[in-house]
């Protein structure tokens, strides 16, 4: 495992850190047994960061049981979880959400703590104002956070005020070979590797729109230039070439992408990704620009939905249908829309409530989206031919 070094505390954190949010499951639930055999090979392999947070669903807890199973392994590894911000109404909340989470994780510190979303100036503002600084520095006297930092998805204006706002140990950000210009982008990577701030890169793949769900178009561009069929390990390869990332989270559900990332993370050193690989990757971007709509990477913090819609699935089929071609997409919204259970949701369903706004990373404004979506895949009378597809089958 290739390492590289915190330069804020000298801590060796392996290059590729194991994001928790999408522990395999089964029916919803996380598959603890499936979970654990991947925690413990990536342990064992040398991965020694393992990124989770208060609002995963089930997530802490399911790791708090994998430590308890596996004596010795937490002391192998730096926790990194995150505080609510928007749950945060008064002062005495920071202690409640820390508690919680260190129950969960059946720990006694958090190595990484990160102020969860942060998505303006402004907000991280209201959350100081109710005392946080005081309270943080309180529990790194105590050793109950060894490190703070914050996760952001917010305008790329705003981040250097984020940066210089408070003493800040690391910073973690959604980067890319897509979102160079998004979100804090590569600006916002050189300006915290200038203050001497660990960067921490989330979505490397943008929720798989880099990988498997890649368009046929951009997959002919790179094997044109000879760069192979796996461009996953491209897009990761891409993000590792810069000096100033330290850690790249990947949520690996499955042995195979785990060995196949510990694999790339070995050999993608700084300044390894060459001239070919580059100028495909610029080609390929162009691409992807034109069939990726809607710039949804599959989170879910916009759900549940009060009328039941699958917010991401539906996007995911939008875009595929311009991906992949409008059968293909057709065929995952119908899927999306749950006629399979019994229970259909279309994107028609969408009543504009707004429930969803504000939570989306990515400010996305979903009903209008929604309408997008409705428009080029809901074709007249879809949600009745199904809804009585699905009557028959059951008699």
């Amino acid at each position: 495992m290739q390492f590289r070094t915190d330069a804020k505390n000298g801590n060796e954190l392996s290059a590729l850190g194991f994001g928790c949010m999408r522990f395999p499951s089964t029916a919803g639930r996380i598959d603890i047994d499936a979970s654990e055999r991947l925690i413990v090979e990536a342990v064992e392999r040398g991965i020694n960061y393992l990124d989770t947070a208060y609002l995963y669903s089930g997530n802490e807890a399911a790791l708090g049981e994998i430590f308890a199973r596996n004596p010795g392994l937490r002391d192998k590894v730096h926790i990194a979880t995150k505080l609510p911000m928007a749950r945060c109404e008064a002062a005495t909340d920071f202690d409640k959400y820390l508690e919680r989470s260190l129950e969960r994780l059946s720990a006694d510190h958090i190595d990484y703590y990160l102020v969860h979303n942060v998505t303006s100036a402004a907000a991280w503002s209201q959350l100081s104002s109710l005392g946080f600084e005081e309270w943080v520095k309180e529990q790194k006297e105590v050793r109950r956070i060894l490190n703070v930092g914050f996760s952001y998805h917010g305008p790329k204006a705003d981040f250097p005020l984020l940066l210089d706002s408070f003493d800040w140990d690391f910073c973690q950000i959604q980067y890319n070979y897509m979102n160079e210009e998004y979100q804090a982008g590569t600006a916002g990577l050189m300006a915290a590797a200038q203050r001497g701030l660990p960067v921490i890169v989330m979505e490397p793949l943008l929720g798989g729109k880099l990988a498997g769900e890649l368009p046929t178009a951009a997959r002919s561009i790179l094997s044109d230039a000879g760069i192979g069929d796996d461009p996953a390990r491209l897009a990761l390869r891409w993000v590792w070439n810069h000096p100033e990332v330290t850690v790249v989270l990947s949520g690996m559900n499955t042995q195979e992408q785990l060995l196949q990332n510990i694999e790339t993370a070995d050999e993608a050193f700084p300044g390894s990704f060459d001239s070919a690989e580059a100028m495909a990757v610029e080609k390929a971007r162009e691409n992807i620009a034109k069939s990726y709509r809607v710039p949804c990477t599959g989170c879910g913090y916009c759900l549940p939905c009060p009328k039941g819609v699958n917010i991401p699935m539906c996007f995911a089929a939008y875009n595929t249908s311009f991906a992949h071609g409008w059968y293909q997409g057709m065929h995952q919204y119908i899927t999306a829309s749950g006629a399979m259970v019994g229970n259909a949701r279309f994107a028609s369903d969408c009543v504009g409530c707004g429930a969803c706004l504000g939570k989306c990373p990515q400010h996305i404004d979903i009903p209008n989206e929604l309408a997008s979506v409705k428009k080029r895949l809901q074709v007249p009378g879809l949600p009745t031919l199904v809804r009585l597809g699905v009557g028959m089958m059951s008699r």
